[in-house]
């Protein structure tokens, strides 16, 4: 690896899930950055250890937290830190008990792309995107053809970055917006990975989203097929996105036809993209505004706000009503709809936290909104991996952050306690997907996928890589190859 040594193993970078533009680090998480390399460096000397034995170790997440602690408390950030003490950087004992666990986590937000799909057959441009992504430089032996860096984001890549290099037990296959002659992933592709998890014992590490745009010609129809053919546990939609670039709103024509046909289909869970604008084009659809409404007049229906609704490049604060963006605009909508706490609209974290990880002021104040108004059992944990590569340092990170004593009594915010890390981490996540913690870990801890863990863990081979793009370009290279609209 022979850039090994500019990585770290928290990952805070510009990278962006495809759904969103890329947005730059400034200047404090570029010096973050910097300080967590010279200490990862000099930590490891102190340890006695080579580098690459240090990096994977959990005294090197800790370097990483302390590091970027510093440098934000120098800038004056005071709402939110990471609770790492300073003796874990060189502690194994210390850094495992603030860095390790033992938490359900069930993430409900992962993606692969299908290396060998016939999306590459109807459309054979759609790929190049993904070329200069970082993941496209992975080793694969001899699989070094033409798209064989696509091979690095298949399934066992998937399988690999989220069950053995995290201690993530259970994940919800998702999908991106697309035209469906070019799905990077079909839902016949994503109940292939199911059946490969399958093979491993059971259905229970993984779920699946059916992908539905209502204002596309077909899709309803289409939702029998998905409800018959395949074990569909939530419908995933986009409300910003359009076949002729124009989305739509939850409380038009078309999406109260696309909520009452999954009333009827009897699969009630409805993710929506929410938050993370593709551009200004159809940006209102975006905001959460029709979401209030709609889980007022269908109490029976779960309504998973994947997001946020947070938008990049917008700072978070606390609450203000006059504000229609970012989690305010869900904050808003719930609040003015009479949807109480922990009622049936839930707050999803993926890409959200990965991005708050950036900025403890934002992070801080968005978590305890989210716990505040929503409820602190319906926030959801997702981290829309794979693009980020392996979850576990989002999952460090999560594990360690708390919320300043000022912000909680000045907001009523709550304090970020272990029951509630737990929550957040997957217990929330098991009423609307119906789901039994007991039933799951049990059936996990004896699968074929526990026993690769527990010998992998012999070898740890994490990378600490992220594959999504870094740049406007690639991002809208992305973004049209799938169908989008900027």
């Amino acid at each position: 690896m022979a850039d090994l040594h500019q990585r770290l193993p928290i990952k805070v970078d510009s990278t962006s899930n495809g759904e969103f533009e890329p947005i730059p680090l400034a200047p404090v998480n570029r010096h973050a950055n910097a300080m967590a390399l010279e200490a990862i460096t000099q930590n490891a000397k102190r340890s006695g250890m080579d580098r690459r034995q240090f990096l994977i170790s959990s005294c090197a997440a800790a370097s990483t937290l302390i590091a970027f602690n510093q440098v934000h408390a120098q800038q004056g950030a005071t709402g939110g830190r990471f609770e790492v003490e300073e003796d874990a950087a060189v502690d194994p004992e210390l850094a495992a008990e603030r860095l390790e666990g033992k938490e359900f986590i069930f993430d409900v937000q992962g993606h692969f792309v299908n290396p060998n799909g016939a999306w590459l057959q109807e459309i054979p441009d759609a790929a190049q995107p993904l070329r200069s992504m970082p993941k496209a430089g992975c080793a694969l032996g001899d699989k070094r053809g033409e798209r064989s860096y696509l091979e690095c984001l298949g399934s066992q890549e998937f399988i690999k970055d989220v069950f053995l290099d995290s201690d993530t037990d259970m994940i919800v296959l998702s999908f991106v917006p697309s035209l469906r002659d070019a799905e990077p992933l079909t839902i016949e592709e994503a109940a292939e990975t199911q059946a490969i998890v399958e093979r491993m014992d059971g259905t229970h590490r993984l779920m699946l989203h059916g992908r539905v745009n209502p204002n596309q010609k077909g899709d309803l129809e289409g939702m029998d097929q998905l409800a018959e053919n395949y074990k569909i546990s939530a419908w995933k939609t986009y409300t910003q996105w359009g076949p002729d670039g124009k989305g739509f709103f939850l409380t038009d024509d078309v999406g109260i036809a696309f909520i009452e046909k999954a009333r009827s289909l009897g699969i009630k869970n409805i993710c929506i993209h929410k938050g993370l604008p593709f551009g200004r084009e159809s940006y209102e659809h975006s905001l959460c505004t029709d979401i209030g409404p709609v889980a007022r007049r269908f109490p029976d229906v779960n309504f998973l706000i994947y997001h946020s609704g947070l938008v990049p490049g917008q700072a978070e604060g606390a609450y203000d009503p006059q504000r229609d963006e970012g989690i305010d605009s869900l904050i808003k909508t719930v609040v003015e709809n009479d949807i109480g706490k922990n009622s049936n609209v839930y707050a999803e974290l993926g890409s959200t936290w990965r991005y708050l990880m950036r900025d403890p002021e934002s992070a801080a104040h968005a978590l305890g909104k989210l716990f505040k108004y929503v409820g602190e059992d319906n926030v959801l944990w997702g981290t829309d991996s794979i693009w980020y590569g392996s979850p576990q340092d989002q999952i460090q990170a999560f594990r360690t952050f708390q919320i300043s004593e000022q912000l909680r009594e000045q907001h009523g915010y709550p304090q970020i306690t272990p029951e509630l890390r737990a929550k957040v981490f997957g217990l929330n996540a098991t009423r609307p997907y119906n789901i039994s913690v007991d039933e799951v870990l049990y059936r996990a801890s004896n699968d074929r996928l526990a026993n690769d863990k527990q010998n992998y863990a012999n070898n740890p081979n994490p990378h600490f890589k992220t594959y999504g793009p870094k740049t406007r370009r690639e991002f809208l290279h992305f973004l049209r190859a799938s169908g989008g609209h900027v």
